[in-house]
């Protein structure tokens, strides 16, 4: 059976100055997307995005990430903890960031650039979504390194059965690293390829949408469940709440943009 390695959460420390590896992964993460961005811009020439214009969506995106992040985990899974200690609201290194708190903060970072650029919204949105998924995976990953969102109790017998010492000394599932595979890697793999023939506009973005809601919602049974402000149950979590408008505004979209016939991303 594993145990956890019970990682130093600190990665670098030069004097009083402390790198941690939660905000290192969101490093990774923001590195995935520029690099990933410009790939996308030498490949389809067509959508006539510029660096430029990544580069100040990715100034947009940090901002909605981190307020909206933070604020959600806040107002959907902790209200009563960080009301109650509000000078831990600001401790972000610590952990604790809810994706759909930061899904709508970028959703606001996307609107305010598609204004500025005079681009519709979903032209925005389809050029971002392929972006995202493997800032996903390196998030879940610091989940993993901070011994947090652990998962369900497993069989003793399944091979990667895991014991979270900070927790108790029950094997569980590593559902962190199952969500970095799904919402993360796969889920990337999957987006990317579909994105990259043209499609109409809003369907690349509804995909996003029932991908990350349907692998989040998979990855929920094997995550032991917040409590969120719905209190805790192992039905149906928070985050599969959370997910359900998600899977059918995608559907929507999707179907919306077919029927139309709508132009290809521009």
């Amino acid at each position: 059976m594993l145990v956890h390695p019970q990682f130093d959460p600190v990665a670098i420390a030069i004097g009083p100055l402390a790198v941690h590896w939660y905000g290192l992964m969101y490093v990774c993460a923001f590195a995935a997307f520029i690099l990933l961005g410009r790939q996308r811009i030498r490949s389809q020439p067509e959508t006539r995005w510029s660096v430029q214009e990544l580069d100040d969506l990715l100034f947009l995106g940090v901002l909605g990430v981190v307020l909206g992040g933070r604020l959600g985990q806040v107002l959907f899974y902790e209200p009563a903890y960080y009301f109650s200690n509000p000078m831990e609201i600001f401790a972000v290194w610590k952990g604790g960031m809810s994706f759909h708190g930061g899904l709508i903060g970028v959703l606001l970072a996307l609107a305010w650039h598609a204004r500025k650029t005079r681009r519709s919204f979903l032209q925005v949105g389809d050029f971002v979504g392929p972006l995202v998924p493997l800032g996903l995976m390196f998030g879940r990953i610091g989940n993993f390194i901070n011994g947090e969102l652990w998962g369900r109790a497993a069989d003793s017998s399944l091979p990667w059965a895991m014991i979270f010492p900070q927790v108790d000394a029950v094997p569980r599932h590593p559902s962190q690293l199952y969500q970095a595979g799904m919402e993360g890697l796969l889920f990337f793999l999957l987006l990317w390829l579909y994105s990259a023939r043209p499609r109409p506009v809003g369907a690349v973005s509804g995909a996003f949408l029932v991908g990350y809601g349907v692998f989040r919602v998979l990855g929920e049974f094997f995550r032991s469940p917040d409590s969120g402000i719905f209190g805790q149950s192992y039905i149906v979590s928070m985050g599969q709440w959370l997910s359900l408008p998600m899977i059918l505004i995608g559907f929507w979209l999707i179907w919306r943009a077919y029927r139309h016939n709508r132009s290809p991303m521009l």
